[in-house]
């Protein structure tokens, strides 16, 4: 086994991997999406609800993943979510119908709802309290900026072999990943203390439930994320096709240009926040410029790979913001809630896929193949994070402060 220095920053590679690799299993079915409705014979609307089947199954399961992490480690937990995530992606690569290709999807969020919390909690447990912000934005880092390469990559590959080989050859991947997992992930060493009384199993749900804020900060969260769960991980290169004439490739490179921005904007919100001392602002702020940068990407007239590249990058930098919502929430509790407070916040954010993934792909149905009301709930959902944000008091309780 590595050095204990070394072993840490190991089990966070792994981690953050991992985080990787559901993220791309989650946006993949949106690099062939008119391949796989064409197969199953799908309109975009039916298309949309079997995409988000991934996070009917992702968003209930983090409030049993965060009181599972809280009570086991990620040690007990990751390794086996990596092969369930993994077996996912393959079913839904060899599936001959709708229903089968339904299970892999689900099978997949079931897998990934351990991944995002799970890099988290390695990161809460095995790292100092004031390093979070910046050490989560490096996790969203390694996963966006490994989405934005691996996209680009796969939709050539797409092109070239189909969506089933490819999709196959990513579980394969994750399944080699479960392996290393298995081999090197620990739990951190944990300081015993005789004055500290366990907590209940439900204990920290209980008080999560009943805390108004912290259903404020998931909402918040919620919103702010919602054009990557909506433009980003489904429908974003269909409407850069239709609306801006560009072929798959050139889509799929442009929406590559947001996961990139959130890569660069990860860890500098984050080092930004730790220097400075506080988060809400870098929300408020945040979530205005990127209700611009996405407006003006989507309804610009223009057929520029580069422009409408510079910006997405630049939405999905200030996007970024986003991940504060984490840190804000977390330290609102005692340190031995993390896992479950971090579990909710996410189950809130992504659970606005279940709504809004499908819901757009109605509007575009409605619409008759146009694009344009649909994607103005991008903005509107930014603009609504942002004066939601105004209203947040910051508070860190004492466990939080080094």
């Amino acid at each position: 086994m590595p050095p204990a220095k070394f072993l840490k920053w190991l089990i966070l590679l792994i981690a953050s991997l991992f985080y990787l690799f559901e993220f791309v299993a989650r946006v993949e079915p949106s690099l062939a999406s008119k391949g796989i409705a064409d197969y199953f014979n799908l309109s975009n609307g039916e298309f949309g609800t079997l995409a988000s089947l991934f996070f009917w199954v992702y968003a209930p399961m983090q409030l049993v993943v965060g009181l599972m992490l809280d009570r086991f480690g990620a040690r007990r937990l990751v390794p086996p979510a990596i092969l369930v995530c993994s077996t996912g992606v393959i079913i839904f690569g060899t599936a001959t119908s709708p229903a089968m290709a339904g299970i892999g999807r689900m099978a997949t969020g079931l897998g990934a709802s351990f991944a995002f919390v799970g890099a988290l909690y390695v990161v809460n447990h095995w790292f100092r309290p004031e390093r979070f912000a910046l050490l989560s934005g490096l996790v969203n880092a390694i996963g966006m900026l490994g989405t934005a390469i691996g996209a680009v990559m796969l939709t050539s590959a797409i092109s070239a072999n189909g969506w089933q080989h490819v999709l196959v050859s990513t579980g394969i991947a994750g399944s080699i990943l479960f392996i290393i997992a298995l081999i090197f992930i620990r739990d951190a060493p944990v300081a015993h203390t005789d004055d500290k009384q366990p907590i209940g199993f439900l204990t920290p749900l209980a008080a999560i439930i009943k805390d108004g804020r912290i259903w404020l900060i998931a909402i918040i969260g919620m919103l702010y994320y919602m054009p990557v769960n909506v433009f980003g991980s489904l429908w974003g290169s269909a409407e850069l096709s239709a609306d801006h004439s560009l072929n798959p490739f050139q889509a799929e490179t442009a929406v590559s240009s947001i996961f990139l921005g959130l890569a660069a904007g990860s860890v500098f919100s984050g080092w930004l926040s730790d220097h400075l001392g506080h988060r809400k602002w870098i929300i408020v702020i945040g979530a205005f410029l990127t209700a611009i940068s996405f407006t003006l990407a989507i309804y610009i007239a223009s057929e520029s790979v580069a422009l409408l590249s510079v910006l997405l990058f630049i939405s999905g930098f200030f996007g970024s913001g986003q991940m504060l919502a984490f840190s804000i929430a977390k330290e609102s509790h005692p340190a031995a809630y993390f896992g479950t407070i971090i579990a909710f916040t996410n189950m809130i954010g992504i659970g606005g896929a279940l709504v809004f993934q499908p819901l757009v792909g109605e509007i575009i149905d409605y619409s008759e193949g146009q694009f344009g009301l649909a994607m103005l709930t991008i903005p509107a959902s930014l603009l609504a994070a942002g004066l939601l944000a105004i209203l947040l008091k910051e508070f860190r309780h004492p466990d939080h402060i080094s």
